[in-house]
């Protein structure tokens, strides 16, 4: 039965949203004033093809949303609040009306008698296969509420480590095209005009001198050419990166690169442990509960390496030695899910190994950010100081000579 939105007056005045269910915007009027409520205005969900319900419209619910709306289902559910009237209520308390149609298509399913988990499918651009594995998961286990609440806090920390990651690159970055197109400008702007006053004097120049209007030149000749290929090596490399087998590659060597991989190491195995830690205990098979947690992980190398793992724990082989076998996650993890067999506490485990891996992520990137941002400033001053010597020496030469 079709959903419509309304907005009514209360037999006080009071303005009231809500939604009703009715095959027809007539009938929902009907319904209305049955309930003694004066309808203002009403409408139907729609989406793009201007069907009901909007299982494909718009963008897609943001991450951020997404936290906030499973954290509002956990409450709500925790509260003996029915599914549907939940979901209705999450729906009328978002900002965003292409977020509200999509939960309310799915309280829709959910009302003709779908599971929760089901009805998410429909919209698999806002709930990813791990979000409906939980969810049903949950079903399963009859802890609903439990495990939206465990899913809105792993939401939240995943979320929470990509944007430090993200953010951790962004100021030295910023920074190194910053320095970079300023020693650019200088090469090719300031130099090739200086260079120019000394040409006139029939004098050997200093080899420093001469060694950076080589590159000056060499910059100011083929300086489009050298950006151009740039450009088509980066379009070349992200498309390569599609490519599963090159993938793998690039994936496994990144993880030998002394700091970066220890990061990128950390990054996944603190994914991979929330994840695995809020399946399990959601009622999730262990085998099902790292398929799923293994599908988070970025790193194509670490994924097929616990393949491995996940083949071991279904011969019968114990989860911390198959993940030892695997050699690619912290061995701190290791030792915790071990500790964790042994007191039958697994998935309390695995979220204190994820959060010591989030809080080393945080150490390990501020320290380096510390040094590699200091590291490009003295990079770019010694650049300008070569430079200013390479234009120097010769007026004091000349200076000299003239003297003498």
């Amino acid at each position: 039965m079709p959903s419509f939105e309304y907005e009514a007056l209360d037999a006080g005045g009071r303005s009231k949203r809500g939604i009703v269910n009715a095959d027809t915007a007539r009938l929902a009027r009907q319904e209305l004033r049955r309930l003694q409520l004066t309808p203002v205005s009403i409408s139907a969900p729609r989406d793009k093809t201007g069907g009901p319900g909007l299982a494909r419209a718009q963008a897609k619910i943001g991450a951020g949303e997404l936290v906030n709306l499973t954290r509002q289902l956990a409450v709500l559910i925790g509260a003996a609040t029915p599914l549907e009237e939940a979901i209705n209520a999450v729906a009328l308390q978002t900002e965003k009306p292409g977020s509200r149609k999509r939960l309310l298509a799915v309280r829709e399913r959910v009302l003709e008698g779908w599971r929760f988990a089901e009805a998410l499918g429909e919209d698999k651009k806002s709930f990813s296969e791990l979000y409906r594995a939980v969810v049903a998961a949950g079903e399963t286990s009859g802890d609903l509420a439990g495990v939206l609440d465990r899913l809105a806090t792993m939401l939240e920390k995943n979320r929470s480590m990509m944007n430090k990651a993200i953010a951790s690159l962004i100021y030295p970055m910023a920074l190194a095209l910053i320095a970079g197109l300023v020693v650019t400008a200088l090469m090719t702007e300031v130099v090739p005009k200086i260079v120019e006053q000394f040409q006139t004097f029939d004098a050997e120049l200093p080899l420093i001198t001469r060694i950076v209007m080589g590159v000056s030149n060499f910059l100011g000749a083929y300086g489009l050419y050298l950006a151009l290929a740039f450009v088509i090596a980066a379009v070349a490399f992200w498309q390569a990166m599609k490519s599963p087998p090159f993938k793998l590659a690039f994936d496994r060597r990144i993880l030998a690169v002394p700091l970066l991989g220890k990061l990128l190491r950390g990054l996944d195995g603190a994914r991979f442990a929330r994840t695995l830690a809020t399946l399990f205990s959601g009622g999730a098979p262990l085998l099902d509960s790292l398929r799923g947690a293994q599908r988070t992980m970025a790193n194509a190398y670490m994924r097929e390496r616990l393949e491995g793992a996940i083949v071991n724990v279904r011969e019968g082989a114990s989860l911390a030695a198959s993940l030892k076998r695997a050699n690619v996650l912290p061995p701190m993890m290791i030792h915790m899910v071990s500790a964790g067999e042994r007191a039958g506490q697994v998935p309390v485990m695995l979220d204190k190994s994820a959060t010591q891996l989030e809080e080393e992520f945080d150490t390990t990137s501020t320290i380096a950010l510390r040094l590699l941002e200091p590291a490009i400033i003295i990079a770019m001053g010694g650049a300008v100081m070569v430079i200013v010597v390479s234009i120097l020496l010769p007026i004091l030469r000349l200076n000299s000579l003239a003297a003498s």
